[in-house]
């Protein structure tokens, strides 16, 4: 009689399941030997691309497989075993590998697919749970994944054998990336809607002020002309400038507070050089944006003016265009 759910431990089965799939994980671990290595030899002397195949639930791990691949300097895609005996077939090129997934290694769909593969000239891996397999006999390298038992109870559901299959993509995935020298900004590049892609490709130019929208006076006019320019162009702050457009000074809302608390300033007739910062935090062009809110940060400022290696003023951003590009 099952048991009552008010009753069951559901934490102990839990705990169970992540037992069994460790010692699952740790009997695949022991097996990775030269036959590995000959699986990432030939993927990183590939040509063209990793196919991975599979049926049912090694289908859905070798999806997840070939994403992993392609994100990390490995070019690869799925294939649908099925539809690739109607056509998809066209898809693999003589310069392919194909990595075929198949816990039992008698998977149909995959063994009818293996002599054109082989005609073609293919290198076929495969990953399976039976050495002695079809699929496993067929392959040019053969990867054993197999486990001593399932996490599921009834030994029926596919659970520490596609935990182990996934643990041996990402073996796979990892060993190539390590031996490619694949790199953060590598990865930035095939991921430039992440967060690290943002903050690995994304630079000042791509997110600061230019042209009539960079505020800036000369260091002649008077704070309230300063504070017109301001408000005009809404960064909270305004370059002072000379006539090459090379940088003197900056002024901000800060400073402006500064200015009302001093009795001997009037805001009509007092010079902004008078009152503004000589020495501003600027940030170069060429910068990341992450730079500029890691300047930001340290300085506790919300503005930066980009400047030039001569000293020339190129453009302005605050905090909020930071939040905008989400680099922040």
């Amino acid at each position: 009689m099952p048991a009552q759910p008010d009753s069951f431990d559901f934490a102990a089965s839990g705990r169970r399941v992540f037992a069994v799939e460790a010692d699952a994980l740790a009997a695949v671990a022991a097996r990775v030997d030269g036959a590995f290595s000959a699986a990432c030899r030939a993927m990183l002397a590939c040509r063209g691309r990793v196919v991975c195949t599979g049926m049912g639930k090694s289908g859905h791990v070798a999806r997840k497989i070939a994403a992993t691949l392609a994100s990390t300097g490995t070019p690869a895609f799925y294939m649908h075993p099925g539809e690739a005996a109607h056509g998809d077939l066209g898809m693999v090129t003589d310069a392919d590998v194909l990595l075929a997934l198949s816990y039992s290694g008698e998977s149909d769909e995959l063994l009818l697919l293996l002599p054109a593969l082989k005609r073609q000239g293919n290198t076929v891996i495969a990953m399976t749970g039976r050495a002695g397999s079809t699929l496993a006999g067929e392959a040019d390298i053969h990867l054993d994944v197999a486990v001593p038992v399932e996490a599921c109870p009834l030994k029926l559901a596919p659970t520490s054998s596609t935990t182990a299959s996934l643990a041996m993509g990402d073996a796979l995935a990892v060993a190539l990336l390590e031996a490619r020298g694949f790199t953060a900004d590598d990865f930035a590049r095939s991921h430039p809607a992440g967060a690290l892609g943002r903050r690995l490709l994304l630079h000042i130019t791509d997110v600061m002020h230019v042209g009539d929208d960079v505020p800036k006076v000369a260091p002649e006019a008077s704070i309230s002309e300063a504070l017109m320019e301001i408000s005009r162009k809404r960064l909270g702050m305004t370059a002072v400038v000379d006539a090459d457009d090379r940088l003197l000074g900056l002024y901000t809302d800060g400073d402006l507070r500064r200015s009302l608390d001093d009795a001997q300033i009037d805001l009509r007739t007092t010079r902004i050089d008078a009152v503004m910062t000589r020495t501003p935090r600027t940030v170069d062009a060429d910068a990341l944006a992450v730079e500029a809110a890691q300047l930001m940060e340290a300085h506790k400022i919300s503005g930066l003016l980009v400047t030039s290696g001569d000293g020339r003023l190129v453009g302005a951003l605050n905090i909020h265009d930071l939040l905008r590009a989400r680099v922040v």
